[in-house]
This record gives C-alpha cells, structure tokens and sequence, in this order.
C-alpha cells in the first residue's frame, strides 16, 4: 500500500500540489467540491503541475451545487444522489466530474451517495438505484469505475446497492472507503465494515472520527490515530483482504499557503508517521 493526500480543487492548486511534494508524497486524491473548475483553463493547470512534480493523481472526486447540509436532518434532503430534488442535476455534474476525470487519464470517479433507505422497497432506494446505473453504465464506456465514499449508510445497504446494480449489468461500481465517516454517522465500527465491503473497496482514506454524541450534529472529526479508528487493526484487516491499492490522508482543514509554514503540515506529517510503520 501507498501513503498520499486528498487536496480539494481551488485556485491555489498549482501551490498545495508543490507542498506536497516538497513533503515527499507522491500520488493524491483531488476532490472537486465544485464543477465550476471544470473548464480547459484549469485543465491544463493541473496537467503542468502533475506532469511538472510527477505527482499521481490516482481518484477524482466529483462533487455538486449546494445546497448540501452535514448534519443529520438537513443531510438526508441535500446530500449526493438519494435527494429525488437534485438527483438529475448531480446525474449530469457527476458526469461532467467523470468527463474531466478522463482528460486527466484518471480511472477512479468518487461521489457521496447520499443517505441511501435501509429498505429496498423505499421508492428514495430503487431511484437512487437507477440513476447510479445509468452513471455506471456512461463511466464503462470510458473504462472508469464509480466510486462513492462511505459513512451515510450501513455496509450492507451498500453491498445490497452493488448486488443490485450487478443485476442490472453494472460491475464497474465500488467504494473509497472511509473508516471515519462510519464513525462520523454512528452507521458501523469500520473494521468490521471492510469484511462486508471487501470485494468493493478500491481506495482508502485515512481518517479519525468519535461517534456522535446527540442526534442532530455528526461525530467529531479528530487527528489521525487520536479518534475511534483502530489503524493497527484497520490496516491489518486490509492486508488479510489483499488490499494493494491507496491509502490516503483526508484532513477537513482549510489553510493558507504555503502549507509547509502551516500548523496543516505538523497535522499531515503527524498522520505520515503513524501511518507508514503500519503499512509496511
């Protein structure tokens, strides 16, 4: 496994791509919490930056227009493609991300799902179902796999949705498993959610989380290795499962560059340490 670093797309890309090589990674996930940036100028940005620091993009994260709520009531009406109210929007964007993914010779597509109903029966479930088909099924003809990140569901609501979808003839599906957002929305202890999920998982996150403590607000996020998260035992599961692929660092943190001068940096480097000794 390989240790990298999730930046989200915004104007001082170009600047958060160097501190990371300077800090001595050398792949990333790129999460686009807006489609605003996918125009041919920002295109060729980060094609320069990649080609320049040698830098593997390895996910794409596709995001879409608010409104967009982190919370448990407000959550399940806003977030990713379960909402009926947004679903064909954040269809097209989802695209759109998948598109621009493409040019940027990038295999792995990732979106929030959503609060996707534990009840396969519920009308919200069987038309989430139909839209992330239609998305899989664009995304193999790119030979790219739809990737959504975890948490918002229980891991066998997920297994349910991709047993489903392969019924339907989309096997270009998986998760970018986040072990935090199980935390986050109090729905599995994620050690045990990659035993359900093993077939599915084709990135991960390294994140820390509590559960929540009332049952409005998610629990808190917290730095890697000081939260509920058993990385020795997380880490170990994924090798047992024969997990090869990414593990990459997610801090919700903004900062101003350069991140090397930033308490940021202390935080990623922190997180680097504790990491690698678990990973070799």
């Amino acid at each position: 496994m390989k240790l990298g670093i999730v930046l989200a797309m915004e104007d001082k890309i170009r600047e958060r791509i160097l501190d990371i090589k300077a800090m001595g990674f050398d792949n990333i996930q790129l999460s686009f919490w807006t489609p605003a940036y996918y125009t041919d100028q920002w295109l060729q940005v980060l094609k320069d930056v990649l080609e320049e620091t040698g830098i593997v993009l390895t996910h794409f994260w596709a995001g879409f227009d608010p409104p967009v709520a982190w919370n448990f009531y407000d959550g399940p009406i806003s977030v990713g493609l379960v909402p009926e109210a947004y679903r064909d929007r954040r269809i097209t964007q989802v695209l759109e991300g998948a598109k621009f993914a493409k040019a940027l010779d990038v295999q792995y597509v990732a979106t929030h799902l959503g609060f996707l109903p534990e009840d396969p029966n519920d009308p919200l479930y069987t038309g989430t179902i139909v839209a992330v088909d239609l998305i899989a099924k664009r995304l193999a003809k790119d030979g790219q796999v739809l990737l959504f990140e975890t948490g918002q569901e229980t891991p066998t609501t997920l297994l349910r949705m991709f047993e489903d979808l392969r019924r339907r003839g989309s096997e270009n599906v998986g998760v970018n498993f986040d072990p935090a957002n199980f935390l986050h929305y109090g729905k599995a202890n994620p050690v045990d959610a990659v035993s359900i999920l093993a077939p599915y998982i084709r990135g991960v996150h390294a994140k820390d989380a509590l559960y929540p403590t009332d049952g409005f607000s998610l629990g808190k996020e917290v730095d890697i290795g000081k939260g509920l998260v058993n990385f020795p035992m997380f880490i170990a599961k994924l090798k047992e499962i024969g997990y090869q692929g990414y593990v990459t660092i997610e801090r919700e943190l903004e900062c101003d560059p350069p991140m090397m001068e930033n308490p940021v940096a202390r935080i990623i480097q922190d997180a680097r340490d504790f990491l690698l000794p678990l990973l070799c």
